[in-house]
């Protein structure tokens, strides 16, 4: 893999998007920030605070994590699929002097830049509303890209595996939508059985939440060092598996 050639593939992505940003980034914007209204506002009417924070700060920082989660997992999942099965834009890229290991690089740094890219306006728009208690907030920013590499690594590889662009509603409906409610987004976790603390620490949307509440309150302890150690971990575990099953999905 040469990362000249991979690049050339991000910036194709990034090239095309130029001419669709307008309708995506509404449709990007739009839905967080109904979340943050309707329940930081409806819902924080009733629930005025958590461990001390009104409950609209309590989930806003969550909103970035979700924002940018979202945002990787649907370019390297349906993005993904319709390059490279509708619109035979796999083809055409391999067709060239770049290999398939250059396509699913570009591929998920792209996902990773629009995770971070997504992630950013959401912090911005909050910053704005005065939701963000320290100016540490601005290092969200490349825990995002890195966070958004390690769901666009594991989209890819479910886009690798899936038989078809309708089983997409098994890994939203059984893993994102459950990874989603369960991270710490909307309630601390300690309400809930132990169970489901345990099983939302083997889930990247968790510690994420929590590197972006520990900057946005400015509480920093050694806790959120352990939140980014484990993130990078698991990009480097999983990122091989993405290449190895894009290779056989692609060249059968």
């Amino acid at each position: 893999m040469q990362i000249k050639r991979a690049f050339r593939v991000w910036q194709r992505n990034f090239m095309v998007y130029t001419k669709l940003y307008k309708s995506s980034i509404v449709l990007n914007f739009v839905e967080p920030t109904l979340y943050l209204i309707a329940l930081g506002l409806g819902l924080g009417a009733f629930v005025k605070e958590i461990n001390g924070v009104p409950y609209i700060n309590f989930i806003a920082p969550g909103i970035i994590a979700s924002s940018s989660m979202f945002a990787a997992t649907f370019e390297c999942t349906y993005g993904t699929y319709v390059r490279m099965t509708y619109q035979k834009t796999f083809d055409a890229i391999l067709a060239t002097p770049v290999n398939l290991d250059d396509l699913v690089a570009g591929e998920l740094m792209w996902a990773a830049t629009k995770s971070t890219f997504y992630g950013t306006i959401i912090m911005i728009v909050i910053s704005l509303f005065g939701l963000v208690d320290s100016a540490l907030i601005i290092f969200v920013i490349p825990i995002l890209f890195l966070s958004g590499l390690l769901f666009a690594v594991i989209s890819m590889i479910f886009t690798a595996i899936v038989p078809g662009i309708d089983s997409f509603n098994y890994f939203y409906t059984l893993f994102m939508t459950p990874m989603f409610l369960f991270s710490g987004i909307f309630f601390p976790l300690t309400g809930l059985p132990p169970v489901v603390s345990k099983i939302a620490f083997f889930t990247p949307l968790y510690h994420l939440v929590n590197i972006c509440r520990s900057l946005s309150s400015g509480g920093l302890t050694s806790k959120i060092i352990w939140d980014i150690i484990w993130i990078l971990a698991v990009v480097i575990l999983f990122a091989p598996y993405s290449f190895r099953l894009m290779r056989k999905r692609v060249i059968k």
